[in-house]
């Protein structure tokens, strides 16, 4: 699908994600961006992007955004939480916001939607887990709710005639970021300079991805596939430890503090210790990221450290 001249849709398009992505798809489209900024911030949303105050678990909020004119919907709102206070609200809700924004599109006859998933899908996989590894064994509430999305998202386009592009995302790093592991040692470190807890043991290892290279992956995606369901896997070749993370960032904030970790092989229930997608299905469409794992952590690092101290 050629993304120029186009009405695209963004939901959860004031989160880390989907403001990057609207901003790109700006330039050459009409974008729509609809967030309940529930966690998003209206001031991520670009300038020139139609913004809407939506609740996608809301069915007359999604009638208002979902139009006969769009061309594509990029669906990204979601509960992104892995360990979230209220795992059956997450679990519901995520599962309701795709079903209403499926419905409506089959309702006024748009059938292409874009939507992120995650490598939670995969459980404790081993590594690197390429797109056809089965079975699927989520071990969290997080990754069961994007396993569920996936389903429905697989009937309507084998059903319906609609075309899903669906991104299992590695963990995602940039500016405005909140609620992970970057911002929350900056944070701690800004606090406490001396001292840095970490939980877990600090060996948990997994593929981390900026969000440039991200947005400009789901672009080549969307661009360059067809099929009913495109689905890929986003990701670095590389790997970052917990404790590597703990050590870019204190580099970054010019600090040696002491390490304290909690314990354990993971940082919660549910946490998978050691992830690493495969990305040669993505490579052999022609990308690859600019960042590895530990370049993208830097680089997220300095840009959230200059938001944050």
């Amino acid at each position: 699908m050629d993304l120029s001249g186009k009405r695209l849709l963004v939901t959860g398009g004031a989160g880390l994600v989907g403001s990057h992505l609207a901003a790109r798809l700006a330039d050459g489209n009409e974008v729509v961006v609809a967030d309940d900024l529930s966690k998003g911030s209206r001031e991520r949303v670009p300038d020139g992007v139609e913004f809407v105050e939506a609740d996608m678990t809301d069915p007359d909020d999604v009638t208002r955004v979902v139009t006969d004119d769009l061309d594509c919907v990029f669906h990204f709102a979601a509960y992104t939480d892995t360990n979230y206070a209220n795992p059956r609200q997450l679990f519901e809700e995520n599962g309701a916001m795709t079903y209403n924004v499926l419905e409506r599109m089959h309702e006024v006859g748009v059938s292409n939607i874009a939507f992120t998933s995650s490598s939670t899908v995969y459980g404790e996989a081993p590594m690197p887990t390429p797109e056809d590894y089965a079975p699927l064994e989520p071990i969290s509430i997080y990754g069961a709710s994007k396993l569920a999305d996936e389903g429905i998202l697989s009937t309507y386009a084998h059903s319906h005639d609609f075309t899903v592009w669906l991104f299992r995302f590695a963990n995602i790093v940039g500016p405005h970021q909140r609620g992970n592991v970057v911002p929350d040692f900056i944070e701690k470190l800004d606090d406490d300079p001396q001292r840095l807890e970490i939980l877990g043991d600090g060996r948990q290892e997994k593929s981390y991805l900026h969000v440039t290279d991200c947005i400009e992956a789901i672009q080549h995606v969307v661009e360059h596939t067809d099929q009913a369901m495109n689905t890929y896997n986003l990701g670095t070749r590389t790997t970052t430890s917990v404790t590597r993370i703990a050590d870019i960032v204190a580099d970054e904030m010019g600090l040696d503090p002491e390490y304290a970790y909690t314990g354990g092989d993971r940082g919660w229930t549910g946490d998978v210790p050691r992830m690493r997608l495969s990305i040669e299905k993505l490579a052999a469409l022609g990308w690859s990221p600019e960042l590895s794992s530990d370049a993208a952590i830097r680089r997220g690092a300095r840009e959230l450290i200059a938001e944050l101290t």
